[in-house]
């Protein structure tokens, strides 16, 4: 077990607290508190994704368990955060079912390509990274739902996440075009 393994672990432990905290009963938490706290935790796990990364490559701790384990923490931890904004009617389901669907989509195509040996013709690229970036920005903005510096979070969140949904969209199409293309030859 090295740190950022751990680190990675603590991510994935991080979805039940979250959870967690919408489920306690109102008398012991008002709204703006449970929505601060599900913010300040869901943000802590977010960065811990990119220090696990960032040790593992300065400690020369990479690993093939992390690499799988990595994208998988990522992807529960965002599921967990829509499918609590989409409970809490701070989005729709159209837009959570375009994020968790491709996200499932480009798993499955990853593994295909993988298994017939041709995984890095649907490596990570610069357009997957601008979405989980936006993601990332949007998610904390919707779970704050409030006003910071006079500003809605809430109206701010749900633009960037409709970025997000674009930029998934689009990045689902970009990797399944590539697969097509490395599996036809190039053509």
């Amino acid at each position: 077990m090295t740190v950022p393994t751990l680190l990675t672990w603590l991510r994935v432990a991080a979805i039940p607290l979250m959870l967690g905290i919408y489920a306690l009963p109102p008398a012991w938490m008002g709204v703006a508190e449970r929505n601060a706290l599900a913010t300040l935790l869901f943000v802590l796990s977010a960065l811990t994704d990119w220090f696990d990364g960032f040790l593992a490559r300065r400690w020369n701790q990479t690993s093939a368990f992390g690499a799988f384990l990595d994208p998988v923490a990522d992807k529960l931890m965002v599921s967990a955060a829509l499918l609590v904004l989409l409970e809490l009617s701070r989005i729709g389901a159209l837009v959570a079912l375009i994020i968790i669907g491709r996200e499932i989509a480009i798993t499955a195509l990853r593994e295909w390509m993988a298994r017939i040996g041709r995984a890095r013709a649907v490596a990570v690229n610069w357009l997957g990274k601008v979405k989980t970036a936006t993601q990332m920005a949007s998610i904390p903005l919707l779970l704050y739902d409030g006003r910071v510096g006079g500003l809605s979070t809430a109206r701010w969140g749900g633009w960037l996440l409709d970025v997000a949904a674009a930029l998934t969209l689009w990045s689902m199409l970009y990797y399944f075009k590539l697969a097509l293309r490395d599996t036809r030859g190039g053509e």
